[in-house]
């Protein structure tokens, strides 16, 4: 049987998969200081000593930790780092444009989503002390991910970049970071 042309990228194609909205209610995600939606959906019982730990972390973290995140393409991941590493995972929706500036200044884009062919990942790690942000791939789309961390994600781990101290740091990404910042 001939199908039409879609992008079903294995899956419904975008235009007939749940809205945004439907999967922030149903998720009951909540905004993000950095942009999107998420909901923390699993925090470790157990966690490691700050003895046991790098001097980066001021404090005991949970083994690990885990979100759903939901990003418009209205809306942008604001540049941010985390002193932990961080796994990104793709649940459906368009593609994720992953921003990373590594602390050498070296900057990749690598995309989460679901059709390796078309240099995809259903998996993409940003490594501690990287600063990144995020843009959904399509326009009028969104991207629902998922986000795992560990050691665990704890809000003194995270800082929010400041655009002109950032721009001063790596002159050469002043276009992705202004494009990327809110302050």
């Amino acid at each position: 049987m001939h199908r039409p042309c879609l992008d079903y990228h294995y899956g419904a194609p975008y235009d007939m998969q749940p809205s945004s909205h439907y999967w922030i209610d149903s998720l009951e995600l909540e905004r993000h200081p950095e942009g999107g939606y998420f909901r923390e959906t699993y925090r470790a019982a157990e966690s490691i000593p700050a003895t046991a730990l790098p001097n980066r972390f001021q404090g005991c973290r949970q083994f690990a930790t885990a979100i759903y995140y939901l990003l418009q393409s209205e809306d942008f991941s604001a540049l941010h780092r985390l002193a932990s590493d961080e796994v990104w995972h793709f649940y459906g929706g368009s593609p994720l444009d992953i921003h990373i500036i590594d602390p050498s200044g070296r900057y990749s884009k690598p995309r989460l989503g679901n059709d390796p062919k078309n240099d995809q990942s259903f998996q993409v790690v940003v490594e501690a002390g990287c600063w990144f942000g995020a843009t959904v791939a399509l326009p009028g789309s969104y991207t629902l991910a998922g986000c795992s961390v560990a050691p665990g994600f704890d809000f003194a781990d995270f800082e929010l970049a400041h655009r002109q101290a950032l721009i001063t740091q790596y002159p050469k990404h002043k276009n992705l970071i202004e494009g990327l910042t809110r302050r």
